[in-house]
């Protein structure tokens, strides 16, 4: 089987289960002549159980005009908020601090994140997440 040529690879984040048609998606993806509502079903069916979520995903559009895509993990910032239980980070993040998390909540989040960071071991990762917390106002205790 011969392979097909990539026409375009457009990455979007939707919260999970809750695709639809409308805007980024319609946007992201009607330029590319693809089924949108193809698309919609088979996200919201992949991503039911982690409703509530931002999932970004990655979506590879064929010259055919048929796509795959790849799920990623939630953004650090979405994981780091929902652990501190914020709804924002503060708007000043080197003059305030807005939260906390715990030692745990930066492995257990680390742990989740080690697919889509660039880091070669868990204290790596451990240390990116910090890093973002602190740059979104937020200590780590």
């Amino acid at each position: 089987m011969a392979k097909k040529k990539v026409a375009a690879i457009v990455k979007i984040q939707i919260e999970a289960g809750k695709a639809s048609p409308a805007p980024p998606v319609g946007t992201a993806l009607g330029p590319h002549g693809i089924a949108i509502m193809d698309f919609v079903k088979a996200y919201n069916a992949k991503t039911e159980a982690q409703a509530g979520t931002i999932v970004p995903t990655e979506i590879t559009i064929y010259e055919d005009r048929t796509f795959d895509f790849i799920l990623k993990t939630p953004p650090a910032p979405v994981l780091i908020r929902k652990a501190a239980g914020l709804e924002k980070a503060a708007n000043n993040p080197g003059a305030e601090t807005v939260g906390t998390i715990s030692e745990a909540d930066v492995e257990e989040i680390a742990k989740i994140k080690m697919p889509d960071l660039n880091a070669n071991d868990i204290e790596a990762a451990k240390q990116q997440i910090r890093g973002t917390a602190r740059s979104m106002g937020i200590a780590v205790a």
